[in-house]
This record gives structure tokens, sequence and C-alpha cells, in this order.
């Protein structure tokens, strides 16, 4: 039975698709049968794992208005053990086409359920709102990892989605948790990234992965060739620290 983990900050910039991208393909390369599935209309990990977002056939989009089923909306093998199901920016009005529809909420949940079982992992990147996509990906996921830039902002925003969380797990999804805090562009060059690595420790009661994402160049760049960045150089620390990540998410799943 697949894992779905929802990678999730309403915040921008924090590191949110960078690490749904870099996680989905570190975790194929432990030999774990993943499904990357985008469910942010900018698309970013759909092209981020080298997939035309304006070339494909069927997208998320397609498959929330009914015009198609997950089947035929999934991308297999991008690469060795990894599926994509793309999204572009068709997505953002399905915010609209919604509006009305019953049990709207869990369109996403009913469809994944059927493909489920092929997967170990099925990772989604979830846009930077708090919206239906949002919802819809929270209604799906077994787990929520949470995303934090180290900078001053870090904790703004976070008690919001905490929230958002504790809310889907009362009305939609009583069995979602929230897997983990990830800390993202860590600077060790700045006192300001460990101070806020200390104070999200003080005040937050949530399990913080030890894994640190640094911030680095190769990291940055591998987006634009449409690589993870394992495969675009997987000796600079942020592919280290990512293949890091993902053994700590394959671990926590085996407990």
């Amino acid at each position: 039975m697949g894992r779905v983990i929802a990678i999730a900050n309403q915040k921008g910039g924090v590191g949110k698709t960078t690490t749904a991208i870099n996680l989905s393909s570190c975790l194929a390369s432990f030999d774990k049968k993943v499904l990357a599935l985008d469910m942010d209309p900018q698309g970013n990990m759909t092209s981020g794992l080298g997939v035309d977002k304006d070339g494909v056939g069927n997208t998320v989009y397609d498959l929330i208005i009914g015009n198609a089923g997950i089947e035929e909306c999934i991308c297999k093998d991008v690469q060795e053990n990894l599926d994509v199901l793309p999204s572009n920016i068709d997505l953002s009005a399905a915010e609209i086409e919604l509006i009305g529809i019953d049990n709207k909420e869990y369109i996403l949940k009913n469809e994944v359920e059927k493909i489920k079982d092929n997967y170990d992992f099925i990772v989604i990147d979830c846009p930077p709102a708090l919206s239906m996509l949002t919802i819809n990906a929270m209604t799906t996921a077994d787990s929520v990892i949470v995303p934090i830039q180290c900078e001053y902002y870090a904790l703004e925003g976070l008690s919001q989605l905490i929230h958002t969380i504790e809310l889907v797990q009362e009305r939609l999804n009583s069995n979602l948790e929230i897997e983990g805090v990830v800390f993202t562009m860590y600077d060790a060059r700045t006192n300001l990234s460990l101070q806020v690595v200390e104070n999200v420790k003080d005040n937050l009661n949530q399990n913080i992965y030890k894994t640190i994402i640094p911030r680095n160049v190769r990291l940055a760049e591998a987006p634009s060739y449409g690589m993870p960045i394992n495969l675009y150089d997987p000796k600079s620390t942020g592919a280290e620290s990512y293949m890091l990540l993902a053994e700590e998410v394959i671990n926590k799943g085996e407990k």
C-alpha cells in the first residue's frame, strides 16, 4: 500500500517544490516505486522532473474535472521507478469549476485510491495557498511534510497551516498526520539560520527531520535542466542532503 505524502506550506519560496521534486527522485533511486503528483498550477514539479508541462495530453486538471481517469493522466517511467502526474496552468481554473460540485474535497482521493497499490510512495506538491487543491491533496494524503525556510519569518503562517491540517483531520481525513518539518535553504555562514532552527525546535511540537537542506547553487540550477539534483549533480551537497532526507522518510515508514 503506497504512502501518500503531501508537501505543503502556503508561504511561497520555501523550497516546497524543490523538496517535492528531489524527494520523489531520491526515493525512486532507493528502488521505491514513486508517483510524483503535481497539484500546483505553476507545474514546476512537472517541468523540474523533465516533463513538458504544456506538451502533455492529460493533466491533473483533466482528472479533477472528470475529463480523464487517473491512468490516462500518468506519464510513465519519467525516470527509473518514477512516474509523474503532470500539471499546468489549466489547473488554476479547477477551483472555479468545482463550485457546487458534491464531495469536491474527495475527487483526488477517489482517483488515487485506484492506483495507490502500484506505488510505494505518492508525493504531492501542493500549491502555495490553502486552496481547494491543497485540501484535495490533504484529504488524499496520509501525512504532510512542511518545508520551512531558515529565515526570520519562518514561523509566520506555520500556525495557520497547522490549523488547516487540524481542520482537515477533524472533518475530512482523520488519518492525516504531520510527518515532520524539514528545514530548507540553510546557510551555515549566518547566525540567523541557526537561530531559526533553534526557535522552531523550541516552539513547535512536531517531528523535525535531522536532515537540513542547505542553500546550494546546484540545487537552484537543476530545475532549468529539467533534472532532479541526484541526476544533475549527484555529488553536490544538495543531492547528498535529499538522499539523506529520503532515507529518513523511508525509515520512518518502516518503524
